[in-house]
């Protein structure tokens, strides 16, 4: 799957994932390769992506996720704080 995080700044993160957790306003959620077309709020939460080489958290404010073909796009107002990487 292709991900892109992007603030009205900057594109934060662009490339291939394995899954993407979010911070939706109902609730989290998590989306995995082939998931259905969607479009969502998010609230100020920690979102997740993995990759090949560990586990990546980005703390965000609210923002919009658009997820179609295996293309995530999530819209930002801004981070929360800086992206940490934690362990497998």
């Amino acid at each position: 799957m292709h991900l892109e995080i992007i603030t009205p700044d900057k594109t934060l993160f662009n490339g291939e994932v394995e899954s993407v957790t979010l911070p939706g306003s109902k609730g989290s959620f998590q989306v995995l390769k082939n998931h259905a077309a969607l479009i969502s709020s998010l609230s100020e939460g920690k979102l997740k992506y993995v990759q090949n080489d560990g586990i990546h958290e980005i703390m965000i404010n609210k923002g919009m996720v658009e997820v179609l073909k295996n293309n995530i796009i999530v819209l930002v107002e801004s981070l929360v704080s800086a992206e940490e990487e934690t362990g497998n």
